[in-house]
């Protein structure tokens, strides 16, 4: 697989024509919770017909990471957090409907959380998944072949473990695997980044394209890490999308993510791995 250039910003329109010059073939749409007020999905949906007039077919809307200083969790107790979980079942709705309006997809986060977090909602690990896995059905049968659902280094969601590959496999969701996050899930180690990547490789419609050094989320420029790049090409779907998710010193400028297509290209060109 030869990577697209994919590319990711705000709603900021700043921001939005800084990628736009580089002509991204996949465009990933960052949101808060500011976003999802009546006025911010308005203005939403303005960006995301504006960068499909630039001739963008593939863009994706990730779902809001965080509602009042807190991680947007999909495993958010009902009872002991309404207003989080009203929060998260709300923005959800409201960006499934608006990509099936716009011929769109939304990327729903399976977890943020760390254990003991997740287990102080539910009372334990297991129930928690149950819950977990319950929701990301309902947000399946609603939005179809427009949601996915992305890998964590949480353990509520975490590609690596299989139990969570198993059962996203028995549930035929439609996937984003992380690369950064299954490395760091797998302690970098590259072999067993690469068997679950191919494991996953048919359900996964759509990559995050970043670097590690497999010890804690550092969201690395290509070759700036430890993950075997060649490797990993040669076993991910060659039908997906990908952008790439790196830090940027500034938001209004995308070098990095520009660098690292750079370096992928190069490198799989010098590879001949198509």
């Amino acid at each position: 697989m030869m990577p697209s250039l994919g590319l990711k910003a705000s709603t900021s329109l700043e921001q939005i024509d800084e990628r736009l010059q580089y002509q991204p073939s996949v465009f990933e749409f960052y949101t808060d919770a500011h976003d999802m007020t009546k006025n911010g999905l308005a203005h939403l949906e303005e960006m995301v017909k504006y960068v499909q007039s630039a001739g963008v077919r593939q863009i994706v809307i990730h779902h809001p990471m965080a509602y009042d200083h807190h991680h947007n969790e999909v495993a958010v107790s009902a009872l002991k957090d309404p207003a989080g979980y009203q929060f998260m079942m709300s923005s959800a709705d409201a960006l499934i409907e608006l990509a099936i309006k716009l011929n769109v997809q939304v990327l729903i986060h399976g977890g943020y959380s760390d254990k003991e977090a997740v287990v102080n909602s539910f009372g334990d690990f297991k129930t928690a998944r149950k819950v977990i896995f319950a929701r990301l059905d309902y947000f399946q049968k609603m939005g179809g072949d427009h949601v996915m659902f992305e890998n964590s280094i949480s353990p509520a969601f975490d590609y690596g473990d299989e139990e969570i590959e198993e059962t996203v496999m028995a549930h035929h969701y439609r996937l984003c695997y992380d690369i950064s996050h299954g490395f760091i899930v797998l302690h970098g180690d590259n072999d067993k980044l690469v068997n679950s990547i191919a494991r996953l490789a048919p359900q996964t419609v759509h990559y995050h394209l970043v670097d590690s050094m497999g010890q804690h989320h550092d969201s690395l420029q290509l070759g700036k890490g430890k993950i075997d790049w060649q490797r990993v090409m040669k076993v991910v779907n060659p039908k997906a999308t990908n952008i790439y998710e790196i830090d940027l010193a500034d938001q209004n400028d995308s070098r990095e993510m520009r660098a690292s297509h750079e370096y992928l290209t190069n490198l799989l060109s010098t590879q001949q791995i198509h």
